[in-house]
């Protein structure tokens, strides 16, 4: 099971990514712009999703997805750290959530980065 450490080590390890702390937790972002949190005392991690998949999400593994309700005009979910399978799942959301955020030449840079398979 992924724990903080292991949100914060993957997180940091995406291209041009810094740690800040707001709103008194840790955020990660990308050329400065925010791609994820450590809400709830690190015990869940908020990422960008477009909203129809977060929604899908949400409806299809409540255990493991959320939108938390002052989020909920944003494009971000919630996913328990507790609930995710392993470290390849949390590598896989936080490079998606990173593309959403990445500017244009990051993306160039990185086309492989997080790109899920067949595509």
């Amino acid at each position: 099971m992924p724990d903080a450490e292991d949100v914060r080590r993957i997180a940091l390890s995406l291209p041009d990514t810094t740690e800040k702390t707001a709103w008194s937790m840790p955020t990660f972002r990308v050329a400065g712009k925010m791609f994820a949190t450590l809400p709830e005392e690190e015990t869940s991690l908020a990422v960008r999703c477009p909203k129809e998949e977060r929604d899908e999400l949400a409806l299809a593994e409540p255990g493991k997805f959320w939108i938390a309700g002052h989020e909920a005009q944003f494009a971000w979910v919630r996913a328990r750290l507790s609930a995710l399978e392993d470290e390849d799942e949390l590598r896989d959301i936080l490079a998606d959530s990173w593309r959403q955020a990445a500017p244009p030449h990051l993306l160039e840079a990185y086309p492989e980065l997080g790109r899920p398979p067949g595509e």
